[in-house]
C-alpha cells in the first residue's frame, strides 16, 4: 500500500523517514503540492482500484491512527467505510475521497 507525503509545505521535513520508520508495511513516498497547503502535513493513501483518501494536519501523533487506518483500507473492497467513525481521530482531519 501506497501512503503519499506532500513535501512541499512541510512542516517537518523528516515526516516521511517517520512514517517510513513507525509504519515499515507501508510503502512511503515523498511528492510534490497534494493543494493541502492550509493543513499541512498532507498524506494521501491510495491502492490502485480503491478510493484514496487525502488527510492534513497531521503530526507524530497520528502515527497510530494512521497505521490504523491503514489496515481497515487494506481489508476494505473499495476503500469506502460504511460509517466513518471508524476513522478515529482522523475521521476529522479527512480534506478529500477521491473516487478510484
Amino acid at each position: 500500500m501506497n501512503i503519499y507525503v506532500c513535501k512541499t509545505c512541510s512542516d517537518d521535513a523528516g515526516f516521511g523517514q517517520v512514517l517510513q520508520d513507525h509504519l515499515p508495511e507501508l510503502s512511503v513516498t515523498m511528492v510534490d503540492c497534494m493543494s493541502g497547503c492550509t493543513r499541512p502535513q498532507t498524506v494521501a493513501f491510495r491502492v490502485p482500484g480503491k478510493v484514496a483518501y487525502l488527510f492534513g494536519d497531521i503530526t507524530a501523533a497520528d502515527i497510530r491512527a494512521l497505521a490504523n487506518f491503514a489496515k481497515l483500507y487494506a481489508q476494505s473492497e473499495d476503500g469506502t467505510f460504511a460509517d466513518a467513525r471508524v476513522l478515529g481521530t482522523l475521521r476529522t482531519k479527512a480534506i478529500a475521497r477521491v473516487p478510484a
